[in-house]
């Protein structure tokens, strides 16, 4: 027997018509290129978000045509993460962080027929645009210079439409949007999101144990739009009405405690380096910004440290771990207490803090070990598996990733990982990071995290060295704070009381800087690259 329930579709128009209808006052913030901020609020959003939609169907859109960005945080970006989508179209956020070549085989790949680009990132376009030829290119202008030949403006696309207009019939499994993983093992490939895929994932991410986004939040978007869907807070934000500041390209620590005091911020979401940044600015300038009590930061991308929660744990913000994936469009675990656990002392709260936390509904997770699936002991490691209503089942125009899927259906993540008996998923590496010394396994982010705790050391990556006798040491890639410094032997000391012995570095190499990716993570076959002629 069925049951007798409305077969209500799963799709995002019913988002844009609940922020426009619900919410028309609440504001949208945006600080341009220029630094000048911009404000407007979800009923101008939805007003201007239905003419673009018209004017693309206009324009020549049709029903699952991939229509590109390339663009930072601001409300018009908004409007497109909408607008395309409500039309009938394919949102594909460009990652204008990529080389040239690479953004141009992803818009080649996509078969991307429309771009929408910010005029102070047309020389990136410029760097590619001989490489794909988009039909049509629409310029979001801001600081007033003439069009290159062949773009349009975009606020004249929008003039071509009448405000008179229905949404075209959308299936909630008619695909929504597309990311593509940064390629740090081979091409790029591309996540195709269904409208049901990201509904479902709408509703899940706000809740309390999740983002806990509500309407009452006043929530900045640090990360980037062009990354895994914006964490997907652009639609909870819209979804439940909440206040929306877009800082564009401008995420120093500066400009971001400059918001979190002009915009009473309650939520905000970015990777580590952006959370370190704003630890040291509050630490150099005690009191300069106001923080609002109880005020929250999601962070992803990578693990953060344990020295970086107490950090900010002193300035009255609580950051909170989550994990996910391009292809969980994104999120996959997320980080707090259960009650069972009762009261905690500081250092296991902070142990339970520094996993990636628990499974959000609806997303299972097992680890995989040589002998099949491990126990939930929190010490047999194998690799993580997914498998979820939003998770990928598949690459767009698949081509040789069937590897990827196991037999029975579960996403192979990559990543190496421990779950204890409460469920808490531990990562302890990815499948190629992991340093294997003496026949024994070693988790470079564990060192990395715990490092990260020395006073004198800003940032830190641990990589694996061929050693003659070991097959694999670990090699300590560390920036020094300025003005400190320190030595092997005292970082070992330093790491003693948490590992064994032959855990601790067999080195200690300096550098200005650690390579990351355009999402936050560490560039560690760079590192490799860079040490591979170390010499103990």
């Amino acid at each position: 027997m069925q049951g007798l329930m409305m077969n209500y579709p799963l799709t995002l128009p019913h988002i844009l018509e609940r922020a426009g209808k619900l919410f028309p006052k609440i504001e949208i913030v945006s600080r341009l290129p220029d630094k000048k901020i911009h404000r407007t609020n979800y009923g101008e959003f939805y007003k201007r978000t239905r003419l673009f939609s018209e004017a693309l169907q206009k324009a020549g859109l049709k029903p699952g045509d991939r229509v590109a960005t390339l663009c930072w945080n601001h409300y018009r970006h908004l409007e497109a993460y909408f607008g395309i989508p409500c039309a009938g179209g394919v949102l594909h956020t460009l990652n204008l962080r990529l080389h040239a070549d690479d953004i141009a085989y992803i818009a080649s790949h996509a078969e991307d027929r429309f771009l929408v680009v910010d005029d102070v990132l047309l020389p990136v376009y410029e760097q590619f645009k001989g490489k794909h030829k988009f039909e049509r290119v629409f310029v979001i202008r801001s600081e007033g210079k003439p069009l290159p030949a062949g773009c349009e403006d975009y606020e004249d696309l929008l003039k071509t439409a009448s405000g008179k207009w229905d949404y075209p019939k959308i299936d909630e499994n008619d695909a929504l949007g597309m990311c593509y993983t940064s390629g740090t093992t081979g091409k790029p490939k591309g996540v195709l999101y269904s409208h049901r895929a990201i509904v479902l994932h709408t509703l899940c991410g706000g809740l309390v144990d999740n983002n806990g986004i509500c309407h009452n939040d006043s929530l900045l978007l640090i990360v980037p739009m062009f990354h895994a869907n914006g964490w997907a807070l652009p639609f909870i934000c819209a979804m439940v009405g909440s206040k929306l500041v877009l800082p564009g390209p401008h995420v120093d620590p500066e400009s971001v405690l400059q918001l979190f005091d002009s915009e009473r911020v309650t939520f905000s979401a970015g990777v580590p380096t952006v959370w370190q940044g704003v630890l040291e600015a509050l630490d150099k300038n005690p009191g300069k910004w106001r923080i609002e009590k109880g005020a929250r930061l999601a962070c992803g991308g990578s693990a953060p440290p344990e020295a970086l929660m107490r950090g900010l744990d002193r300035h009255g913000l609580y950051l909170k771990h989550l994990w996910g994936m391009t292809e969980l469009s994104p999120l996959g675990t997320a980080g707090y207490f259960k009650q069972n656990l009762g009261e905690l002392p500081d250092e296991k709260r902070y142990a339970i803090r520094k996993t990636q936390g628990l499974p959000i509904p609806y997303v299972d997770c097992r680890i995989w070990s040589d002998t099949g699936e491990a126990p939930w002991d929190g010490k047999t490691m194998g690799e993580l598996q997914v498998r979820g209503p939003w998770v990928a089942g598949n690459y767009f125009k698949d081509e040789g990733e069937g590897d990827k899927w196991t037999k029975d259906g579960w996403f192979r993540t990559g990543d190496v990982a421990v779950i204890d008996e409460e469920g808490y998923v531990k990562l302890t590496d990815r499948t190629k990071d992991l340093i294997k010394s003496g026949g024994e396994w070693i988790s470079s982010v564990d060192l990395e995290n715990a490092i990260m705790g020395h006073p004198a050391v800003r940032e830190a990556a641990v990589i694996a060295i061929p050693h003659p006798k070991w097959d694999e040491r670990p090699l300590a890639v560390v920036v020094k704070k300025d003005g400190a410094d320190v030595t092997l032997d005292e970082l070992k000391q330093f790491l003693a009381p948490k590992f064994a012995k032959w855990w601790l570095p067999e080195g200690l190499a300096f550098v200005p800087e650690i390579p990351h990716t355009s999402t936050g993570k560490i560039q560690k076959l760079k590192l490799r690259e860079q040490f591979q002629n170390w010499k103990w």
